[in-house]
């Protein structure tokens, strides 16, 4: 009742995941997950590292596990293990928390701070460089200069890395300031178990004595009446008080549904930033700062970042995950890394990489936004210039957000670079039709096959790859 019967319970398991999981996430897992042992209750998995075994816990523990009572007819746990006879594999804890700072202490309370997410690691680029510059003035002066200051962009581009940055900065040269992190929805449980303990005055003191507040994910609040309610009186009193606020948010504030009217204009008081999704050379530097080691510096060549920045067009997150699936191959093979290598490891990302020889590299030849115009105005039966137009009508809205998501996601164009090419539309406007376009694809099956078809059409078209010299 071991090791066989585990490799049959985790057969059986993934067998039924496959049709509930993306292509990609079924891959990742299965690639980097080994069956070792089942107890009756919990199915132990082996992996290659930490972080492997961090990131299929969180990712995929909770769902596989709610998966088993069809699958096996029973419910069991699951349990990632790192595998202790790993000789010569690649370092992949490179994006694990460091352990040396789990909590700081302000004012009497913990303030839980990662320890990676500091100025010093943050790479600077065209996409963030305001938020960046923002943040680093307030953190020379809180409660001074740009209060509250409001980022939003995408998930995964480096909102929470610059509120850490913060609290890390502020800290080191005024440990006695009362700093608190939190996301919203953190807050939102505080309010509630404050609501249920009756300890709404010590709640209200510990948010609104603070010197520093940082709020993460304040769209969570929309539809949270009484919660928006306290927020907005905290806000006032810390405001009013000259305390610094920073506020973070996957929108602009007039965008997030639900949000009562005097909390934006709150919001929007201050300074309001934009956070993009990063350009090619800003993904390289972003690669070589968090491969900084020697050994990691060593182990993955300049050949291979530069195909990893170039056909990881999304977030930094996105690009992480590249990293990771190679290095977790790598691993598994017990192989250095290298362009074939990374070839055959990034394929379950669903990227096609080109091998480079000594005088010059491959990349893919690129979709061209007029192309992903065109392609779309041809299925929706309307032209590049109706969803190039000002107009309203549903008739063009819909393709032309369909045509801004693939240009998005298969270009890895910014919001400015979008929003230009669509009539000159703004940030907002951008961001909101990329929003609506996904809840159309998950609601329309019209919608989301006519969305594959321009996939596959604008795919079939990019069949050459261009060769770039080096120097170019």
């Amino acid at each position: 009742m071991h090791a066989s019967e585990a490799a049959d319970k985790w057969e059986r398991l993934v067998t039924f995941a496959r049709r509930k999981l993306s292509e990609h996430s079924f891959h990742s897992l299965t690639a980097t997950s080994t069956p070792a042992d089942f107890n009756g209750e919990v199915l132990t998995l082996v992996v290659p590292d930490h972080f492997t075994a961090r990131w299929n816990e969180e990712k995929f523990g909770t769902e596989l596990a709610s998966f088993a009572p069809q699958a096996l007819g029973h419910p069991i746990a699951l349990k990632f293990e790192v595998q202790q006879s790993q000789p010569q594999r690649v370092q992949m804890d490179l994006f694990v928390e460091q352990s040396s700072d789990g909590a700081r202490h302000t004012k009497g309370h913990a303030i839980r701070l990662n320890a990676r997410y500091t100025f010093e690691n943050f790479v600077v680029g065209r996409s963030n460089e305001l938020a960046a510059a923002a943040a680093s003035a307030i953190a020379e002066a809180p409660g001074k200069v740009y209060n509250p200051l409001f980022v939003y962009g995408p998930t995964g581009l480096g909102k929470t890395h610059l509120m850490h940055a913060i609290g890390h900065a502020i800290f080191a040269r005024q440990a006695e300031r009362r700093i608190r992190y939190l996301p919203a929805e953190d807050f939102t449980n505080a309010y509630i178990d404050a609501i249920q303990h009756r300890s709404m005055q010590q709640f209200r003191r510990q948010f609104r004595e603070l010197d520093v507040l940082l709020v993460d994910d304040v769209h969570f609040l929309r539809g949270k009446d009484a919660t928006q309610e306290e927020f907005f009186h905290t806000f006032n009193t810390l405001y009013e008080a000259g305390r610094q606020i920073v506020v973070t948010s996957d929108r602009a504030p007039a965008d997030i549904p639900g949000i009562e009217a005097r909390l934006v204009s709150r919001f929007q008081w201050g300074t309001v930033v934009n956070i993009d999704y990063p350009d090619a050379e800003h993904r390289t530097a972003i690669l070589k700062k968090k491969l900084q080691s020697d050994q990691l510096a060593q182990a993955i060549p300049a050949q291979v970042l530069e195909l990893l920045s170039q056909n990881s067009q999304g977030s930094i997150r996105d690009l992480e995950g590249a990293v990771v699936t190679l290095l977790a191959f790598a691993s598994l093979r017990k192989q250095p890394i290298t362009v074939p290598l990374a070839q055959e490891a990034l394929r379950i990302r669903g990227i096609q990489l080109h091998a480079a020889d000594d005088n010059s590299r491959s990349v893919p030849a690129r979709v061209t936004i007029s192309q992903v115009q065109a392609t779309v105005a041809a299925l929706w039966n309307t032209t590049p210039d109706g969803l190039r137009s000002k107009s309203r009508l549903r008739v063009l809205t819909l393709p032309r957000q369909a045509a801004m998501l693939l240009c998005r996601d298969l270009i890895g164009a910014t919001l400015n670079e979008i929003g230009s090419s669509f009539g000159g539309r703004d940030h907002s406007t951008v961001i909101h039709s990329l929003q609506r376009a996904e809840l159309e694809a998950s609601r329309s099956r019209d919608f989301e096959l006519k969305l594959t078809a321009a996939r596959q059409m604008l795919s079939s078209e990019v069949t050459q790859t261009k060769p770039i010299r080096r120097g170019d």
